[in-house]
This record gives structure tokens, sequence and C-alpha cells, in this order.
């Protein structure tokens, strides 16, 4: 039977992070990234494994979420691509990692992507969601096909107060469509969604959210202090460290297209691997070919 992870908590310049952690503080590091409306449970059949076999796995809840708090009121509560990418930054710093291997998704797979791409000393070997997630903010007021712009409905919601306020009010409801919407041939969404829903609750997990789709789209300005990430993210700097990228075939709001858009921006060694009956949450859909995923590249 695995043993319940341990949870801790590492304090950065901006927050206290919660990080749930497996196996033995000796082994090397593997850090797992959960993304937008899901939580550390995303990883419950991966990082246990990974910890049998001696790696040390850190889980942290993202900002805004569960555990997770900041310093102080006056701390903007941001949710763009370079905040989540400082703050991985920082908890391997406060934990004295200098390399790890990483895998996220959504949210934390664009940490782990921006890392990878601007750090790459820092990262062993990444296994990304959905490939090159690093967003092209400059890009971003131009118009997608149709199909594609009905897809992201709740990011454009979410510039209105009224979508605001629908997520203040109705966040289990309105992140639990997502997860119904986004894994649609998934069978066991229902019945885990009741174990990270409760990390919906944090008291900013609003304010980072609506941020994070705000500024993606220049609707919101971001911190000043991360402005010199997202200039040098303007250029969409590619990724060198060995990596292999995860698409779900059934990704209900971002399925895998036939030909692999994103394997321009990787210039090491690099895999994309299409995983049939699977939606966005990949890792919890997928926990075997996430292992293996990662299995492949640290054991390499």
């Amino acid at each position: 039977m695995n043993q319940a992870p341990r949870i801790n908590f590492a304090v950065t310049p901006l927050l206290r992070i919660a990080y749930e952690e497996h196996g033995p503080a000796s082994g090397a590091p593997v850090i797992l990234l959960h993304g937008f409306p899901y939580d550390p449970r995303a990883f419950d059949e991966v990082a246990p494994a990974l910890a049998q076999r001696g790696y040390w796995v850190i889980v942290p809840y993202l900002r805004g979420y569960g555990p997770t708090r900041f310093n102080n009121p006056s701390i903007l509560r941001s949710g763009q691509q370079a905040a989540l990418a400082q703050d991985l930054l920082d908890l391997m710093q406060a934990l004295a990692i200098p390399q790890a291997g990483l895998c996220g998704y959504d949210w934390g797979g664009r940490a782990a992507c921006i890392v990878a791409a601007l750090w790459p000393e820092r990262v062993r070997c990444l296994v990304t969601g959905d490939g090159y997630n690093v967003q092209d903010i400059p890009r971003s007021t131009q118009p997608l096909d149709p199909e594609t712009e009905h897809r992201l409905w709740y990011q454009y919601y979410f510039h209105s107060a009224r979508g605001v306020e629908s997520l203040t009010q109705n966040r289990r409801e309105l992140c639990q469509l997502l997860w119904r919407l986004w894994s649609p041939t998934w069978t066991r969404g229902t019945a885990l969604y009741p174990l990270s829903a409760p990390s919906f609750d944090n008291p900013d997990f609003v304010e980072v959210v609506i941020h994070s789709y705000r500024h993606r789209f220049m609707y919101a300005p971001g911190d000043p202090t991360l402005e010199w990430m997202e200039e040098r993210l303007t250029a969409q700097p590619a990724i060198s460290v060995p990596s292999i990228s995860l698409c779900g075939a059934d990704d209900g709001v971002g399925p895998a297209p036939e030909f692999d858009e994103d394997a321009e921006h990787f210039s090491g060694v690099y895999e994309r691997r299409v995983l049939a009956g699977v939606g966005h949450n990949i890792p919890q859909e997928a926990p075997q070919a996430t292992l293996r995923a990662l299995l492949d590249l640290l054991e390499d």
C-alpha cells in the first residue's frame, strides 16, 4: 500500500508554497505540476510509483490552490506565465534543488516549459502536456478559427464581470463543467472531482485565475518585476532539454492536431505521443503513460 504523501511548506519571496512529498530526499528530484482547474490529486498514481523507484517527488499546489498562500496582502495575485515559472524556480531554490526532472500540463506545463527554455541547466528532462506551452502573448489578439474560439469560451467569460462573479459564486460547479467538457471520454472524472474541488476554495483562487486569463490576452497588466521574463518569452525560445510531449486525442479544449505544430520549438531530443481515449487531464487519465514517459527520460 502506498504511504500518504508528506505535506510540507517552502517559504519563497512571495509565497508559502504547500507541496506533497514522496520518496527519499536523497533521491533524484522530480517535480510534478498540475494545471487549471486541477490540483496534486492529478498525480496520485504517478508520484508513488516514482517514489518506489527511489526518486524524490515534489508535487506543489500552484499559487491560488489548496494551502499555498501569498506572504502578504499587497502582493499582486498574478496568474501570468512568468509568475508560474518564477514560483517553480523559487521552490527549487527553497528546497536546494539545483536540477530536477519536470512534468507538467496546462498551467504547470507552462511553468515547466518556461524554466526548461530559459534555464535548461536546471532541468534534467521535461514531460509536457500538449507540447510547447509558452504563450505568445503579442499575437494573442489575433482571432483563431471559429471552432477553436468556441472551445475557449471560458477564457472570454473570465474577461467579464459576470464571469468573475460566476467563478466566485459557482467555482465548484463551473470547474466540474470544465472537467467534463475537457475530458469527455474519461469515466472516472465524476468520482474523482470531489477530491480536487476543495483546492479551489483557496482565498486567492478567483483573483489568480481571472488575472491569468486576462493577462494572456493583454487585458490586464502583469507584475512589473517579471516584465523582463515576459519580454524574453516573446521570442518563443526553444527548449533544448530531452523532452516528451503527451497529447490527449480526446482533449476537449485543445485536441491534438494530426501535424505536430510544436516540434519546431524543441531543439534537443524530442518525441510526441498522442494518447488515445485521453482528454486534457493527462496524468490523472493516463498515469501509466505519464510514468512511462518520465522513466524513459530519467532512466535513459
